[in-house]
C-alpha cells in the first residue's frame, strides 16, 4: 500500500510526497533526513493521508495535488 501525504511546515507552507509508510516517512522529515525542503522549513505537523493502490497510482496523485494552489489543497485537506 502507498500513501501520499502533505505536511504543514512551521512556516506554513504546505509538502506534499509519498511514502509507505506515513509514520517513519514523517519522523524522517521531522529529524531533518526526509528531504531539502523539509529540512530548510522544519516540519509542524501531518495534515493529510490518501491510500493509493499501488506506486504508480501515488505518483500520479502527488503530482498532482503538487500541481494545484494552497486553496485547492486546504479544501483536500478540510473534506
Amino acid at each position: 500500500m502507498y500513501y501520499v501525504y502533505i505536511i504543514e511546515c512551521q512556516d506554513g507552507t504546505l509538502y506534499t510526497g509519498m511514502t509507505t509508510d506515513v509514520k517513519r516517512r514523517f519522523q524522517e522529515h521531522s529529524s531533518g533526513k526526509g528531504g531539502s525542503y523539509t529540512k530548510a522549513k522544519k516540519v509542524k505537523k501531518l495534515l493529510y493521508t490518501e491510500k493509493c493502490k499501488d506506486r504508480s497510482a501515488a505518483l500520479k496523485r502527488e503530482f498532482e495535488i503538487k500541481g494545484w494552489n494552497r486553496n485547492k489543497k486546504l479544501a483536500l485537506i478540510k473534506r
